[in-house]
């Protein structure tokens, strides 16, 4: 038999919850970023990309007139990392617009969103984590393990904290 009430028999503590940053902290972020990288905070914070799609994201995969991000692809060159990951993620039109000008500002010779800020080549999972890192550390509160990848539990908690369901958050991750 098993007892749930033994410490030898019971299910193993859970993991510690990841930090949710506040909206104050994100756009700090942001602010602490070189101006070349911060679309993409915008990206992982607003859209909820993986820092592996953000560094592939190309311009011909964000539709600015209808306000639609669709990743094709992960860094370097690979699939997505789940089937449902290439679905249309909808944007407001502020996010459309900023991310315009990013593209206007800094653009790429491999037609990618975010750049080195030269235009000469696109920026890596590895750089834009180095920057994120390099920020994260000007801003007070964050803990040393946030990670870009914490972006997008900010952005499921702004979902459910404006009253969308789960499974509507659930897809709006894919």
């Amino acid at each position: 038999g098993r007892n749930p009430c033994s410490r030898r028999t019971s299910s193993p503590a859970g993991k510690q919850k990841p930090y949710v940053a506040t909206t104050g902290q994100v756009w700090a972020i942001h602010d602490a970023l070189p101006e070349h990288m911060r679309v993409a905070v915008l990206l992982g914070a607003f859209v909820g990309l993986r820092v592996s799609e953000v560094a592939a994201l190309r311009v011909e995969d964000v539709d600015f007139m209808r306000g639609i991000v669709t990743p094709a692809i992960q860094w370097p060159n690979e699939p997505l990392k789940t089937e449902g990951s290439g679905q249309e993620i909808p944007i407001p039109n502020e996010l459309v617009l900023m991310i315009s000008e990013s593209v206007r500002k800094y653009p790429s010779d491999s037609g990618r969103v975010v750049t080195d800020g030269w235009g000469t080549d696109h920026a890596g999972p590895w750089t834009i984590e180095r920057h994120f890192r390099e920020a994260r550390a000007k801003v007070d509160g964050l803990p040393a393990k946030f990670t870009f990848h914490d972006l997008r539990h900010y952005l499921a908690s702004m979902l459910i904290a404006s009253g969308a369901d789960i499974k509507t958050v659930q897809a709006r991750l894919r």
